[in-house]
């Protein structure tokens, strides 16, 4: 017998359908069946939340102030008391909670810092930032899509807890930022160090200028390497489930990557390569023979400090 799906999980998937077909199917074949709905959730509801903060005309203190309410919405759904008062998309987020009230789960980590992520985007916007400051969004962002992918698969296997745990995830958002340069300027989202930018003399807008470009070859040069990293980790993860989706993950931003070094590390509004059809066979077949030809258990080598998080 079928259980009846509830408002909050048809909500969920519906919400992560229309965002993005790649994560929705990642959920739906690759998730531990009984954390199906609450992936749906957890994707879903950070979605809502970060369409939220780009909507047109919001004020500052409008963004503030709903971020502020997330961010006590999270702490009552973990004291098991969430208000009456909330909305359907909000919803989704107290009955994640409720299936896992545990602060010490991986659950509790994905929340923490992907709120992180969405107050740091609330604050910043209009303003440039620093890189010690990119650096520590680039760390939450790529805690909680780590810390996400083993709680909802393959959570009973094995995964080691080092330090490389986390730079798969790291070198895809720093490719994320180089891919949406263009979007993410025009919004006031500025992904570039103020202090390279003022040593420099450039403006954020500045993108087809050698210094600039030069900016985007250390990126570039930092992604690879981490994604090399993230790829030696991933030999060590015990669900074979868990290790497709993280290459999967990968080879996704390593079209991007390849036509940004193809240019000569000029960016562009547009990576339309990243969906056609070659790209998503080259995703699935690389994901696929990476996951199945990868198993190994003995530890890897320490990572050089060049290619952990504060890179300057």
């Amino acid at each position: 017998m079928n259980k009846l799906i509830t408002p909050s999980q048809a909500l969920a998937a519906a919400i992560t359908r229309a965002a993005s077909l790649q994560t929705y199917y990642t959920i739906r074949f690759l998730v531990d069946s009984e954390r199906v709905a609450d992936a749906y959730r957890a994707y879903a509801y950070f979605r809502w939340v970060d369409d939220n903060l780009d909507r047109s005309g919001m004020q500052p203190s409008e963004r503030i102030d709903f971020i502020d309410r997330q961010v006590v919405l999270i702490e009552h759904c973990y004291r098991g008391n969430p208000p009456g008062d909330i909305s359907k998309e909000e919803r989704m987020l107290a009955d994640l909670v409720q299936g896992d009230p545990l602060r010490d789960s991986g659950l509790y980590a994905y929340l923490q810092h992907m709120l992180a992520v969405m107050t740091f985007d609330a604050r910043r916007r209009g303003r440039l930032i620093s890189a010690v400051e990119l650096s520590e969004y680039t760390r939450h962002l790529a805690t909680a899509v780590t810390e996400a992918l083993h709680y909802f698969i393959g959570h009973c296997c094995y995964s080691p807890q080092s330090e490389a745990r986390y730079l798969a995830a790291s070198a895809a958002h720093i490719t994320h930022m180089l891919r949406d340069t263009f979007e993410d300027n025009a919004a006031g989202y500025y992904n570039i160090p103020g202090e390279y930018l003022e040593r420099h003399r450039l403006a954020p807008q500045d993108v087809e200028c050698k210094p600039y470009r030069a900016w985007v070859s250390e990126r570039v040069h930092l992604a690879r390497e981490q994604i090399q990293a993230g790829k030696e980790y991933l030999t060590q993860v015990e669900s074979l489930r868990c290790r497709i989706a993280g290459y999967a993950y990968l080879a996704r931003f390593e079209v991007v990557l390849e036509v940004i070094e193809r240019e000569g590390f000029n960016l562009r509004a547009d990576y339309r390569e990243r969906k056609r059809l070659g790209a998503w066979m080259k995703v699935c077949w690389s994901a696929v023979s990476s996951a199945f030809g990868s198993r190994r258990k003995e530890p890897i080598p320490g990572i050089p400090s060049a290619i952990k998080y504060h890179k300057s």
